[in-house]
């Protein structure tokens, strides 16, 4: 298959392309800058330079392709004050794949979440998000969105992923949670600690993307989820081992003065199973669960001078 790829050169979209290009596959990214480019084509992978706000680029690439995994989003509005338009965007691109593959019966796999979905018990692929009008369910109503282009013969799909894709080289909520116990000299963790977040290494999460985009149903909700779900406290346990700094509760009021953007999400709780998934796809995670990898000490590194 010639797949088109999003966010190709990002976190999870770094390790989609290798997997699918050893599995037989063309691949083409998005790449919006040179550095990006670059990194594509050693990777062996074809480039299309534009941004997911260039919808003709979009089009065009879909059109040309056999099939569409969009990992792209606008993490760098997203998380300084703009989630909505991030949002938007993702919704904007999302409506001309769709569009663009209507009626091919080809796959449009797009990259989703799991956390915020329920809190308390354990979310399973048949939860569905409430959307209110929020920000953050303006993504969701997209995720609903490309579910709903099945009638319209695309063989899309989405992929809930665990709020924590950890692995070495992880510049996201992990290593975040490593420079604030780093510069604060304690490793917290809120209230008790005991809210639990699902977890997937993210060489899992990319054979996902393989799988969905080769042979997922339409209509498919999938879990890129490993581990259930980790204590935020065994996780601060195991970063302050590594740094020699204290462990210690923070109080919900302090949230934001001590973990920063990061204070909004860490006291979720959000068990997420992928036992759907792995009978859907044969789906099994292999790769090191995020105590484990924590453990490796790759997250501890002393930051560049």
């Amino acid at each position: 298959m010639r797949i088109f790829v999003t966010g190709a050169s990002g976190w999870i979209g770094s390790a989609v392309v290798p997997e699918l290009i050893d599995a037989g596959h063309q691949v083409v990214g998005l790449a919006r800058s040179d550095a990006s480019a670059a990194a594509l084509t050693a990777a062996g992978a074809d480039v299309v330079r534009g941004t997911v706000d260039d919808l003709d680029v979009l089009r065009d690439a879909a059109a040309a392709s056999d099939g569409v995994i969009h990992l792209a989003f606008k993490h760098d509005i997203a998380f300084t004050g703009d989630f909505l338009g991030a949002a938007e965007a993702d919704r904007r691109a999302v409506d001309a794949f769709g569009d663009v593959l209507a009626g091919t019966g080809r796959p449009l796999v797009i990259a989703s979440g799991v956390a915020g979905l329920a809190t308390g018990r354990v979310i399973t692929e048949r939860d569905r998000p409430m959307i209110d009008g929020s920000p953050t369910s303006v993504r969701a109503a997209t995720a609903e969105a490309v579910l709903a282009l099945a009638p319209r013969d695309v063989r899309a799909c989405v992929v809930r992923l665990s709020p924590t894709c950890h692995g070495e080289g992880d510049h996201g909520f992990l290593a975040s949670l490593v420079a604030m116990a780093r510069a604060h000299g304690v490793s917290g963790y809120l209230g008790d600690g005991a809210n639990r977040w699902p977890a997937v290494h993210r060489l899992d999460a990319a054979r996902l993307f393989r799988l969905a985009v080769e042979k997922a149903p339409a209509g498919s909700v999938l879990h890129g989820v490993a581990e259930e779900g980790v204590a935020i406290r065994d996780v601060a346990e195991v970063i302050g081992r590594h740094l020699g700094v204290p462990v210690s509760s923070v109080a919900p009021e302090d949230a934001a003065g001590h973990f920063s953007w990061l204070g909004g999400f860490l006291g979720l709780d959000a068990p997420a199973s992928h036992t759907l998934t792995g009978e859907l796809l044969d789906w099994r995670p292999v790769h090191p669960g995020l105590i484990e990898d924590l453990d490796k000490g790759h997250y501890f590194a002393a930051p560049a001078a």
